[in-house]
């Protein structure tokens, strides 16, 4: 996710809400834990900012052969993550006039939890500068 121009600050609110939410889903994605565990732990953080996450659905999937595959990180799916498994961990939240913003890790599950597949998004919301080039 990044900003085209300054950001709004409820757009700096909102990434640093899913940030979290990411943070909490990375964190309970280990061995023994389910799908339905990473997604509690991100609706937990969604929803104590007043976002009800079961409306969304799912927050994240499993990753293989194709791009959404099962588990899915969603209450009632007791999918065990087991070493070897690649999911997603994927918050969003509605803001402003009906925007929506998503963040996406991607991980593996290993022996003793899990390793991203590539760097962590920043904890604040990168801007990329919106200025004419000279």
């Amino acid at each position: 996710t990044y900003a085209i121009g300054e950001p709004s600050e409820e757009a700096k609110r909102t990434h640093d809400l899913l940030w979290r939410a990411t943070e909490a889903g990375i964190a309970a994605a280990r061995p023994g834990n389910t799908a339905a565990d990473v997604f509690d732990a991100q609706a937990k953080v969604l929803a104590a900012a007043g976002i009800e996450a079961g409306n969304v659905g799912r927050l994240g999937h499993g990753l293989g052969k194709v791009m959404t595959e099962p588990p899915s990180n969603m209450p009632g799916d007791h999918t065990q993550l087991v070493p070897g498994m690649v999911l997603t961990v994927e918050p969003s939240a509605m803001y402003g006039d009906g925007r929506i913003m998503v963040h996406e890790e991607d991980l593996v599950i290993t022996e003793d939890g899990r390793r991203l597949l590539s760097p962590r998004t920043p904890r604040q919301l990168p801007v990329i500068d919106d200025r004419p080039f000279r």
